[in-house]
């Protein structure tokens, strides 16, 4: 039997998910570990086997097809382990990454720090040289003040070298020569050139992309090729992808070459399984994708089968962090996960995150040395995990160990140790409803009209009473979402995007300046669609967007394009139009007959996989569902209330269940709250229901 292989390594739980040839799935899961990638993978896809009842060796022998997700690009920024990269620019202009967008988060506090930028200014040198918005060469490069700048890099350290200079998207020469240069100067020695990367006007994105890219460089080459080698050792002949943050994977090799991609990558992926899931369930295709991960609490939209995308996306903090700059799947998160910690501030307030115990020391109750309250802990002392089935039962959980960090919190506010659980898990919650908020209600989307999708190892613990905030009457639980990202894998395409920069105006469009630049863009997807029909891939979609505004507007809105190309008054009308519908949607407000400026055009390319499909076992008779055993639960009132453990895998399609009452999966735990419903489909996943607190 041939197997299909997808991995995601975060920062707390390594999940992979075997796809057979008849579209079941299996869970294997494991404790990640940071020092060495493949152990933690190796101990998942051990659980995975064992699960399905075949050796690992044979497991990976028999793979055909790995999707490789991992954190490791996105904590070596947050943790500033990236290379020593040095950021060259036109000469005039350095400080491009420190004023960023030219906001911050508390503007009238002047005794507010400015964080630095992601290139430090020491490593940031200027080049003599300058290109006009037309292309035009206003200053010829001075290759000898560049040869002197480049030659006093190796005795600077540098890892990694980044280039971005003024409108070398419209004339790329002098980057391009700057390439050269360091490939003679600096064999060896990665560099990303910014009209290569990302072509797009605005000058801080573009910058900052090309920043991050070769900083990564170093690292990601290094830990990509071990993980290949690994993976080699160990039988596997398959092909390697790697998930992006285009909402795709790439094969290895382009990985490589533009690592950016694969920053926050891993919660790219699980707006890709939650689709496939509600749209196998019919649950429609209007779609909110919670993902409950140990460290972070992940968040995305599907309207009407499409997934939505940013250039806005932030690492540390908007405004003050760093942009990724890229088109990326619109993914908000916040630290509140199951290892997030519970703490009092100054002010006597409970808290709950940013700050996660991760995966090692852990949770107390994992009992590996964690000395602080967490969610997990909380969720043990309110008797919603069973302590001997965390993970299948494979890993034991220190109950005592969770009631001492839970009543120190409480201690400190004078609180019963439930009382205190149960605050942490509402507080978490409240962190929760407020992301995905940002990302519906604030984009012109009601929650009420979508269907929600929990994903994570910790989503089935507060996800009901999230659900009634939001106004949501019904949430989808797949058995598989305690990997959710691993799950989008086995659902994913491969995805490229390319990019130029071309303005016009509506009213006196640029035809000959737009059809440059989408045919530009179409020419690049044809030689990528041909380099891939070379590795065996024979089914292709490309769509095109358009990013653009109305006049003296400060920000772009990016779009499909009606049409491919624009050729007469008809075309840009039917542009325009569309550009009213779509502001109108997201921003309940439009401009009729007012005119727009564009500005970037892209071009979109998704080679189509085979996917597994997902295996429907009809209802039968026996819809009984009998309890293994009656856990003293609370749910936030003085007293304890009985609630009936069911196991899920011993549960058959159609079983109802009524709250209160908990589903232990093998890697995850629904939490069934009083006044609910679970109902069990014939894909043996779970419906839940609620009656909504209100409408958001």
């Amino acid at each position: 039997m041939s197997y299909r292989i997808a991995v995601d390594t975060g920062g707390t739980f390594t999940d992979v998910v075997v796809a057979d040839a008849d579209g079941r799935l299996t869970v294997g899961k494991a404790l990640t570990t940071p020092e060495r990638t493949y152990d933690g993978f190796s101990g998942a896809l051990a659980n995975a086997a064992e699960n399905i009842g075949v050796p690992v060796e044979s497991l990976l022998g028999d793979s055909d097809v790995l999707i490789y997700g991992t954190t490791r690009a996105t904590n070596s920024i947050i943790e500033n382990k990236t290379a020593k990269t040095a950021l060259l620019v036109t000469e005039g202009f350095p400080d491009t990454l420190l004023y960023r967008q030219g906001g911050k988060r508390e503007p009238l506090n002047l005794a507010m720090e400015f964080p630095p930028p992601y290139v430090p200014r020491r490593l940031t040198f200027e080049i003599p040289e300058r290109i006009n918005a037309e292309g035009g060469v206003e200053t010829t490069l001075d290759e000898a003040a560049a040869r002197a700048v480049i030659e006093g890099l190796p005795l600077m350290n540098i890892e990694a070298v980044s280039v971005s200079l003024l409108w070398s998207i419209v004339n790329p020469d002098h980057e391009t020569r700057l390439g050269e240069l360091i490939g003679e100067i600096m064999p060896g020695i990665p560099y990303t050139l910014s009209h290569r990367l990302n072509p797009i006007i605005r000058e801080y994105p573009r910058t900052s992309s090309t920043a991050i890219d070769a900083s990564l460089k170093p690292l990601m080459q290094s830990h990509l090729s071990e993980f290949e080698s690994d993976l080699r050792g160990a039988n596997y002949r398959g092909e390697i992808l790697v998930s992006a943050c285009s909402g795709g994977v790439m094969h290895v090799e382009d990985v490589v070459e533009k690592p950016i991609y694969t920053v926050k990558s891993g919660p790219a992926m699980a707006p890709l399984a939650g689709i496939a899931y509600a749209e196998a369930e019919g649950e429609g295709n209007d779609v909110i994708i919670v993902d409950t991960g140990g460290t972070t609490f992940d968040v995305s939209l599907v309207r009407a089968g499409q997934i939505k995308f940013t250039r806005e996306t932030w690492l540390l903090g908007e405004w003050i962090g760093h942009n990724l700059g890229l088109s990326s799947v619109d993914v908000r998160s916040v630290g509140a996960g199951g290892g997030s910690i519970a703490w009092i501030d100054s002010g006597g307030l409970l808290r709950v995150g940013p700050k996660s115990a991760g995966a090692v020391p852990g949770p107390a109750c994992y009992g590996q040395g964690g000395a602080d309250a967490t969610v997990t802990d909380a969720a043990v002392v309110l008797g919603y995990i069973d302590p001997d089935f965390f993970l299948g039962g494979r890993m034991a959980l220190d109950v005592a160990a969770a009631k001492s960090v839970i009543g120190a919190i409480a201690a400190q506010s004078e609180m019963s140790a439930e009382q205190a659980a149960f605050a942490i898990i509402t507080i978490a919650g409240e962190q929760m409803i407020k992301a995905i908020q940002e990302i519906t209600v604030q984009d012109g989307v009601n929650p009420a009209e979508s269907i929600l999708v929990a994903g994570g190892g910790a989503a089935g613990l507060n996800i009901l009473p999230i659900a009634k905030a939001l106004g949501c009457a019904k949430v989808l639980v797949p058995s598989t979402a305690g990997a959710l990202s691993a799950c989008g894998g086995q659902y994913s395409n491969i995805a490229a995007e390319f990019s130029a920069s071309q303005y016009t105006h509506s009213g006196n469009f640029d035809f000959a300046g737009v059809e440059r630049a989408l045919g530009g863009i179409r020419r690049q997807i044809a030689e990528f669609s041909d380099q891939l029909r070379g590795r065996g891939v024979d089914r292709f979609e490309s769509e095109f967007f358009v990013e653009a505004r109305y006049i003296n507007q400060q920000w772009e809105m990016e779009f499909a394009m009606p049409l491919e190309k624009i050729e007469n008054a008809a075309d840009v009308e039917a542009l325009v139009n569309q550009f009213h519908d779509v502001h109108f949607r997201r921003y309940a407000v439009k401009e009729e007959g007012g005119a727009i400026e564009c500005v970037n055009w892209k071009g979109r390319l998704t080679a189509i996989l085979d996917k597994p499909t997902l295996p429907r076992e009809a209802a039968g008779d026996d819809k009984a569902a009998k309890a293994k055993r009656i856990s003293k639960t609370h749910f936030g009132g003085g007293e304890a209330v009985d609630a009936p453990v069911y196991v899920g895998t011993d549960l058959n399609p159609g079983a109802e269940i009524a709250g209160p009452a908990i589903i232990e999966e093998p890697t995850t735990t629904i939490v069934v709250y009083p006044g609910a419903t679970a109902r069990v489909t014939e894909r043996r996943n779970y419906v839940l229901e609620t009656e909504p607190e209100r409408s958001a």
